[in-house]
């Protein structure tokens, strides 16, 4: 396994680095989401985890055209030569993995960076993606599995269960903005269950009601990927409703509805409010569910 800390489950032979990669396909699918290919010489030896919802750090350009300026790996991520401006990043899954080649799903939306450059791309532009992490950790146990997803998480959800099902009973239950934004997975015997013309920054979210309503017992795994304040609700009934054990579920917020006035909103708060975060995860000796349950009840309390 690979020696640096904060990329752990990579092959021994495996250096980390950024890589840059070039766009060599793109194509549409269904009425929302555009798959992008990415290879190219740098992405020779491009790893994976071999977890579905294993993700990565894009890093764009200033202009579509133009070379992207790349950060260097360090034990604590990445970061840039001094007098080096960052470039802009965002958050994505590795949708598929082939020797040399990956594709990533963007979700088409107004607004934001990443959207805006998947719209106009093009083969021959290009990327830095630093090596991917996983979340995904299904207990040994576990007889069945329910995965609940917005858009932006579909494609996780979706590696998931083509990585999975094959071991494990698997439904998903998804919201969409309509039928034609519906995806499959690219093998048999997978459960759907579709919400349409819910959330997705669209209207109010269904799935923590799906959530309510679905048949949960000792064996069944639960991950739900989706708005952030979505899968806050959704980890606060798993965790204090339920009483599920931590290893059970997995909540992850995928993306902020509103993130502009969020972050305005978190800047607003001030030094005094990120010390109290800083100090909540610098407590290594507190169980990790407590340390989330406080940095939840705080976000609430200052409407975030």
């Amino acid at each position: 396994m690979s020696n640096n800390t904060y990329y752990p489950g990579l092959p021994d032979d495996y250096e980390p680095r950024v890589h840059r990669a070039i766009v060599t396909s793109v194509r549409k699918l269904g009425q929302g989401m555009i798959r992008i290919t990415l290879g190219g010489p740098d992405m020779h030896d491009y790893p994976t985890t071999g977890i579905g919802d294993e993700y990565v750090r894009l890093f764009f350009p200033d202009h579509p055209d133009e070379p992207v300026r790349l950060p260097f790996v360090t034990d604590r991520g990445w970061d840039y030569a001094e007098g080096v401006e960052p470039s802009q990043m965002r958050t994505y899954t590795v949708r598929k993995h082939r020797s040399g080649e990956i594709d990533v799903d963007f979700v088409e939306h107004e607004g934001g960076i990443a959207s805006a450059w998947a719209l106009q791309a093009q083969e021959g532009q290009e990327l830095g993606i630093n090596p991917p992490k996983e979340i995904y950790l299904r207990p040994v146990g576990a007889r069945r599995q329910v995965l609940f997803a917005d858009e932006p998480a579909l494609p996780a959800a979706l590696r998931i269960a083509e990585l999975t099902a094959s071991e494990i009973d698997t439904e998903l239950i998804i919201e969409v903005r309509g039928a034609g934004y519906q995806l499959l997975a690219d093998i048999p015997g997978v459960s759907y269950t579709w919400l349409r013309r819910t959330g997705n920054g669209l209207a109010p979210s269904g799935l923590v009601s799906a959530l309510e309503r679905t048949d949960i017992d000792d064996d069944t795994y639960v991950w739900v990927a989706a708005e952030t304040r979505v899968t806050r609700q959704a980890r606060k009934y798993l965790r204090h409703e339920r009483k599920l054990s931590s290893e059970m579920y997995k909540t992850m917020g995928y993306w902020t509805d509103n993130a502009e006035e969020w972050r305005a909103r978190y800047e607003e708060l001030g030094e005094e409010f990120h010390a109290k975060l800083r100090e909540l995860w610098a407590d290594q000796d507190r169980d990790p569910e407590e340390i989330t349950d406080e940095t939840q009840r705080l976000y609430e309390s200052v409407g975030l």
